[in-house]
């Protein structure tokens, strides 16, 4: 008997052994595989009985499990999940009769604990919500009404002067305009604050936000995508309740208290930061503007246990000087995305062993990817099992050509393991691809067709990503027209058109260059000078000031002239990213975008050299 029992033991602890061994993540693996097979099964049930459970539904249900308990806290104020369900209430009382089941209306709100309230008092009149990016400039903001259909706008109290010179044209196009704010000035803005306090709270029938699909669209999304203006991202409750399991997939619980600064038109912190505080029944402390000499602050204020974070913000607080209670905090987990490996390693040493989850996918894609390991420098983990589940492939990119590489019978090929490709992720009725709203050729233009076989269709991440022989997943570049500034995506296009409108320039070729210390690329546009004119530094600053966000500016500007052109006759931009911006290397003339000066200045070694020592600010 004992011989069996040592027998037993022995077995048991070779294969924990050889498990440990092998298979070093199978346990976490298989934890995180069950969450995401549950996760599934619960979503597949509103499929099949046409009685879609939305993040609004839960909000109504936890505002009646928990109506005392604090669902945001801004300011140092708390607003109960019952105060915040009574005051949304309120606003689809106020705008009932105004709008339809099936309509879209559109937000410019700053951060606020009302940007939540009629967020959700319009999804309660079954209406689909578009959020504005509170950046963009009027051209922009007409562009997004336009394309996502709204006829409604709702516009915060402090952004309202923003609209002055497209007011008259909001009108003319039959959009009613809405701020909120007691009184009005203004004959075409209607004012909402006291509208909303004179409505009743009680609830409008649930029959008017019931859904019996789960592609049915609930939000637009604005990216900058690949070309020109900003494009409207359907989506559809299918994606918000997948981005509302993020918290709960890491291990979150209702006792945890949710730390987000990241502006609530993003997806991170609309369907990840406010979906997954109602998913958890936990508290959000929404912060109206990320402060990084604040952030340990306001953790230890609140208790905060969770943060969301891009690699940016983590960058600035690690840039922070040094405090000696900066390791004195309740904080045990980070949520976000792009999260560089120098900065992570130094953000662990500085702040404590915080778990960093990152979580990878953009807006509009089909695919998710999360690093429920936590090893550095990795945006999440595959394995067979995950494989089965979503079907993602890398492939090889041909960087010249600026497209995937494709053999002798014009198909993609696959990259070898710890090699960088394309990644792509299958369209299929499991991971469906909803695209922009109002525009199928920017959809289209997302979707590569017939890469492994004739009729297949794969979403085009525009992203370059390796997967080692562990199957972890890291990424590597952006490609395209596409590059991410300040947690912001740029569109070349865009930039190209503005700075295409300015008189003493004849061509522009717009691109990203990495600045050492900085996430993502820096714009920097390569300008030829029409012969008869010079070029005016102080002129193009004043430009670019006016009509692009912060964010789009070029930072650099190279005087040519000539363009290099590809084979295909588009312009060359690959050698132009990798010469860079230093003077030293490069013989064309160079500038530098001096918010000190109000101009754009002659980049010399010299203020190459304060931009690397960071003295010039970028």
């Amino acid at each position: 008997m004992l011989s069996w029992i040592a027998a037993l033991l022995t077995g048991i602890f070779s294969a924990h052994l050889a498990q440990r061994l092998c298979f070093p993540y199978f346990w976490k693996d298989a934890l995180y595989l069950m969450k995401v097979i549950r996760y599934g099964a619960r979503l597949e049930s509103y499929k099949r009985s046409s009685r879609v459970v939305t993040v609004i539904d839960r909000f109504v249900q936890q505002a009646q499990r928990i109506p005392e308990k604090a669902f945001v806290v801004y300011e140092g104020v708390n607003y109960t999940y019952g105060e915040l369900e009574a005051r949304s209430n309120r606003v689809a009382r106020v705008f009932q009769d105004a709008v339809r089941k099936g309509d879209t209306v559109a937000l410019l709100m700053s951060n606020e604990p009302d940007f939540i309230a009629v967020w959700f008092g319009f999804c309660k009149l079954g209406c689909a919500v578009a959020f504005l990016n509170t950046n963009i400039k009027p051209r922009s903001l007409l562009h997004c009404l336009t394309c996502c259909g709204a006829k409604l706008l709702v516009v915060g109290a402090d952004l309202l002067d923003t609209l002055e010179e497209i007011l008259p044209g909001l009108r003319e196009d039959g959009v009613s305009v809405w701020c909120l704010s007691t009184a009005s000035a203004r004959p075409d803005v209607h004012s909402l604050l006291d509208q909303i306090e004179r409505a009743s709270h009680e609830p409008v029938p649930a029959e008017r936000r019931s859904v019996t699909c789960l592609k049915t669209p609930t939000l637009y999304i604005f990216t900058s995508g690949t070309t020109g203006l900003p494009k409207a991202a359907v989506i559809t409750h299918l994606q918000s309740l997948k981005a509302a399991a993020g918290f709960w997939a890491y291990g979150g619980t209702g006792s945890d208290v949710i730390y987000t600064p990241l502006p609530l038109y993003h997806s991170a912190a609309s369907l990840v930061g406010i979906g997954g505080t109602i998913e958890l029944g936990a508290t959000c402390v929404l912060k109206k503007k990320f402060s990084a000499s604040q952030f340990w602050n306001d953790c230890r204020k609140h208790n905060v246990t969770i943060f969301q974070y891009i690699g940016e913000l983590c960058r600035y607080l690690c840039n922070q000087p040094v405090a000696e209670n900066e390791k004195d905090h309740r904080v045990l987990m980070g949520v976000g995305n792009g999260l560089r490996q120098d900065v992570w390693r130094e953000f662990l040493r500085r702040f404590g062993e915080i778990r960093m989850c990152e979580i990878y996918g953009s807006t509009e894609g089909n695919l998710c990817f999360m690093n429920h390991v936590g090893k550095i420098g990795a945006v999440g983990r595959s394995n067979f099992f995950y494989k089965l589940i979503f079907k993602y492939d890398l492939v090889k990119y041909d960087l010249i050509r600026d497209e995937p590489a494709r053999d002798h019978n014009g198909f993609c090929q696959h990259v070898q393991k710890g090699e960088t490709g394309l990644l792509l992720s299958k369209i299929c009725s499991q991971s469906p691809f909803f695209g922009y709203a109002g525009n199928k050729q920017l959809t289209e233009k997302k979707i590569l067709r017939n890469v492994f076989v004739k009729g297949d269709a794969y979403f085009n991440t525009g992203d370059l990503m390796a997967e080692d022989e562990d199957n972890f997943i890291c990424f590597k570049d952006r490609v395209g027209d596409t590059f991410r500034w300040k947690g912001e995506n740029v569109a070349t296009t865009e930039v190209t058109e503005i700075l295409g409108l300015v008189d003493f320039i004849q061509e522009v070729n717009v691109y990203g260059v990495q600045v050492p210390g900085n996430e993502g690329r820096a714009g920097m546009a390569a300008v030829i000078v029409r012969p008869e004119c010079t070029f005016d530094g102080k002129k193009l600053f004043n430009i670019v000031l006016k009509e692009l966000p912060s964010y789009a500016r070029p930072l650099f500007i190279r005087l040519q002239e000539s363009m290099e052109m590809t084979s295909t006759f588009k312009q060359q931009k690959f050698s132009l990213v990798e010469s860079g911006f230093n003077p030293s290397s490069i013989s064309d003339p160079l500038f530098f975008l001096d918010y000190t000066e109000k101009s754009y200045i002659p980049l010399t070694s010299s203020v190459y050299d304060s931009i690397l020592n960071a003295q010039k600010k970028v």
